[in-house]
């Protein structure tokens, strides 16, 4: 297998190049592995922001194409799906609890010890979720979203991950946010640390946060420890009233 030290450089060339070499089976093995003990992440947290790992969401999108359709059994239910990424088992040493009753998680996807996974949830390839966190019943935690510590996503609750382009960034919920029951956050928002959103909140890339406390606005991103509530009724104060709210 290729080491993981040696696989931004093996992607790193041209797609036919990558596909067409004969180490491209040990590379996505070697990937997976990655991705699945948390060695290699899409998005690191620095000092400066995130920092997304562009090689990584080649190297997926890759992987679609190297490989074929087929019938996978032995999971509850008929299914046919790409080979390159079929839902992952977990060891009980792994320290996930995995409750029975129709979730997946896809293979190349991080799950912490600690995790609890209440079903039907799914978790999708490159997705990133760190230890004490609560995927809750019917749940979506997207295609290389990064999901922190002790998390809480609510039933319903949607994550929309960011695949493609591989240079954007993933949504990401920092540690020990809340995410209520129905919310849904997609197009690389960041929510950070111990930020709530209530039930029923929908952020996209370019939906208008209002911030009532420091009269500001915010777009792609819900401050630390912030409130978020659905625009449904007025709000109070002179600086609401003046921007329509």
């Amino acid at each position: 297998m290729i080491a993981l030290a040696e696989l931004a450089d093996f992607y790193d060339r041209a797609d036919a190049d990558v596909l067409g070499d004969p180490t491209f089976a040990s590379a996505h093995a070697a990937l997976l592995q990655g991705l699945e003990t948390g060695a290699l992440r899409v998005a690191w947290p620095r000092e400066a922001g995130w920092e997304v790992q562009t090689w990584i969401k080649r190297a997926i999108l890759l992987g679609f194409r190297a490989t074929q359709m087929q019938e996978m059994h032995g999971w509850g239910a008929p299914a046919i799906d790409k080979t390159a990424y079929p839902p992952r088992r977990f060891a009980l040493a792994e320290g996930v609890r995995l409750v029975p009753g129709g979730s997946a998680v896809r293979r190349g996807a991080h799950l912490a010890k600690g995790v609890v996974v209440m079903p039907p949830a799914y978790v999708n390839v490159g997705a990133y979720v760190d230890e004490g966190t609560m995927v809750d019943s019917h749940a979506l935690v997207g295609s290389c979203a990064q999901v922190g510590k002790r998390v809480h996503l609510s039933a319903g609750a949607q994550l929309g991950g960011v695949l493609e382009p591989a240079g954007a960034r993933p949504v990401i919920v920092e540690d020990e946010a809340f995410i209520g029951a129905l919310a849904g956050v997609f197009e690389g928002v960041r929510i950070r640390r111990r930020a709530v959103l209530a039930p029923g909140v929908v952020l996209t890339g370019s939906t208008t946060v209002y911030d009532l406390v420091n009269e500001c606005t915010w777009k792609g991103e819900v401050p630390e420890g912030a409130v978020v509530v659905p625009g449904s009724r007025p709000a109070g104060g002179a600086w609401a009233r003046e921007q329509g709210l």
